[in-house]
């Protein structure tokens, strides 16, 4: 890349993009960006760097001379007219992922897909590489405690990246290692139903060549349909040990075995050893299981983005075998898409909890068209015995936590704002 290029990020402060941001900046891209929100904790990041993020969304803003605009897909919805404005002005613009796509077609690319776990997988798997000294660039869609950043600079032409199902954006990349964690029904605003999700999976799995690996759980019987005749060797990641880690539940064991299985199959002399050493002291990632300390009354409080059944369960079976008493779970539902079509199995998923607190539904990029509430989740929680309410914002959410002494633990789940109230929590 010519250090005289020039890049403006729409949409900057995005766990992906500002990752994006760093690495055109480490490639010496002369980079500026735009974010409507100031306070994300990415900007910091992105701001150490000397990067210019300007928070009015005018083409103004924008130098004449930009040789490529990239901008966040959330932004299609939230500010098309910026948008138009923006392909009016001669310059290339392409998203994100297809950003994504163009540096991967010019490294030996891992990537990292699957309904659950894939963000810590990535993490995991960056990491064992960085440790055994083969200096790859990481991009992972969370901040990763063992590198301070969502982006880890490399030296060699490796690229670690966690790879994203929703629109099928990942069939931008160009994986010579392929790892799928898991598969199940999710992003319902798109996808019709398990199959179509099946189908976008087989897709990227085609698109890694005979001399590539696919690491997956070849048992798992939403993925083993879509196993028969594909060009690349396929590895079960549960040939690989259990490995001693600091994060709890038996879904980070099995990250763990996809990240080690990766890794190996980059480095078929990688040591089983140095592995283990990597992985037992890889510290988490933001929101995912992340301890966030004590409130004015002594519980302990957690925050984890799970947002699709399966990871809510299994984040609170884990919970559950760590902690001793009473548990409340604060949850922010993600999409009216994703709530309403899997309300069964969100309202099965509590079982380890003890109350169920609800914020109302994240809209993101969705209209409400009435079909759901947290109110109707509430209700549908209570039928299987679990006490649960809802109620009207985060505010009250937070009020209601730091005013009842009940729990022993409390813990915040959901894809959308509600971290903020733990760090209220333990703030106050």
């Amino acid at each position: 890349m010519a250090t005289s290029q020039k890049v403006h990020l729409v949409g900057i402060g995005g766990i992906g993009i500002s990752a994006l941001a760093q690495l055109y900046h480490h490639d010496g891209w002369i980079v500026s960006g735009t974010n409507d929100d100031p306070s994300p904790a990415t900007l910091d990041r992105v701001r150490d760097l000397g990067i210019k993020v300007f928070l009015e969304t005018s083409i103004k803003n924008i130098d004449p001379d930009t040789d490529l605009i990239v901008y966040s897909y959330a932004w299609e919805q939230r500010a098309p007219e910026f948008m138009a404005n923006l392909r009016g002005l001669g310059i290339p613009v392409i998203s994100y992922f297809e950003a994504l796509g163009t540096v991967s077609a010019g490294k030996r690319t891992i990537a990292v897909a699957g309904t659950h776990g894939k963000t810590t997988t990535t993490g995991m798997l960056a990491k064992i590489l960085r440790d055994v000294g083969v200096s790859p660039t990481a991009i992972v869609g969370s901040i990763v405690q063992d590198f301070g950043s969502n982006y880890l600079p490399g030296t060699s032409d490796l690229f670690v990246v966690e790879a994203c199902e929703n629109q099928r954006h990942f069939l931008h990349l160009s994986p010579e290692v392929l790892v799928v964690t898991n598969l199940e029904f999710d992003h319902t605003d798109y996808f019709h139903d398990l199959a179509d999700v099946q189908s976008a999976f087989r897709a990227l799995m085609e698109k890694v060549p005979a001399k590539g690996v696919i690491i997956t759980d070849t048992e798992n019987p939403n993925i083993q349909p879509i196993l028969e005749g594909l060009a690349a060797e396929v590895v079960d990641y549960h040939s690989e040990p259990a490995y001693e880690l600091l994060l709890p539940g038996v879904f980070n064991q099995m990250n763990a075995r996809a990240a080690a299985a990766a890794a190996r199959a980059v480095l078929p002399e990688l040591s089983t050893f140095d592995t283990h050493q990597s992985l037992h002291s890889f510290r988490g990632t933001w929101r995912r299981f992340e301890y966030k300390g004590k409130n004015k009354n002594g519980a302990d409080v957690f925050d984890d983005y799970a947002h699709h059944p399966t990871a809510v369960q299994e984040t609170l079976r884990a919970l559950r075998e760590k902690v001793a008493g009473r548990i409340v779970v604060a949850f922010h539902p993600h999409l009216y898409s994703r709530t309403r079509d899997l309300l069964d199995g969100f309202a099965r998923s509590f079982v380890d909890a003890d109350e169920v607190i609800l914020a109302p539904i994240y809209a993101a990029r969705e209209v409400d068209d009435g079909t759901v509430s947290s109110e109707m989740l509430a209700a549908r929680i209570r039928e299987t015995g679990k006490p649960a309410q809802a109620m009207s914002s985060l505010e009250e959410v937070k009020s209601y936590l730091e005013n009842t002494s009940a729990p022993n633990t409390i813990i915040t789940m959901g894809a959308g704002d509600i971290f903020k109230v733990a760090d209220a929590l333990v703030k106050n």
